[in-house]
């Protein structure tokens, strides 16, 4: 189920016919009533504008990321500068797009952040893992370790770590290289160890910001 918030009765009609066929859609048009529906249907997505009435930016995103973690939140905006579009990532925002986006692209936005991709400019992968990774020393020294790690994984973790940044579940990683669901968890644990990070998200991207580089 996906639950869009907007105050807009325009923009939410033009939202909810962009999704038809993907997924029931649920609209809301204040915070209120955002965090009722969100207790009560505990949508996969949740499609937020940053006008809503109540909404307090990243704050905001980070409280509703606490008390719904299993719902992943696009954001969507006028043009933001890459600090505050940054700050909304690093709350646990998985994706943000322009509000007049086109209805077939975002299509394509629900459709990745439902398989674990993020929706981000490519400027700022470099950037989120820096923030995410700086957990001691600089955060370049704290990736530039992380990617000199890679090169003691092994090739099937190699290529695991490759569907991960490529947005991959672990049943469809399993069923693409033929084998169990226990075994892609077991790479992954080996995987995070080896680099020294915590989740699948600080490992997609981490590969995300070699490949832009």
């Amino acid at each position: 189920m996906i639950l869009i918030a907007c105050s807009s009765a325009d923009l939410l009609a033009r939202w909810e016919q962009a999704l038809q066929g993907i997924a029931e859609v649920q609209a809301v048009r204040e915070m209120d009533s955002l965090l009722l529906g969100l207790k009560r249907t505990a949508p996969q997505i949740l499609l937020l504008d940053i006008d809503l009435p109540g909404f307090s930016g990243p704050d905001a995103v980070f409280r509703l990321r606490i008390s719904n973690p299993g719902t992943r939140i696009v954001i969507l905006s006028g043009p933001i500068s890459e600090n505050a579009e940054l700050a909304l990532f690093k709350a646990g925002a998985r994706g943000h797009c322009q509000r007049d986006i086109d209805p077939q692209l975002l299509k394509r936005v629900i459709l990745a952040v439902q398989i674990g991709e993020l929706w981000i400019r490519r400027s700022l992968t470099s950037r989120l893992l820096d923030e995410l990774g700086a957990s001691s020393g600089s955060a370049i020294q704290t990736r530039r370790a992380i990617v000199g790690r890679l090169a003691y994984l092994t090739q099937r973790e190699q290529e695991i770590a490759a569907l991960i940044a490529n947005g991959g579940s672990n049943k469809q990683i399993a069923r693409q290289l033929a084998i169990t669901e226990r075994t892609v968890k077991a790479h992954l644990t080996e995987i995070f160890r080896k680099l020294g990070i915590a989740d699948r998200l600080k490992l997609a991207l981490l590969i995300a910001s070699i490949d832009n580089n």
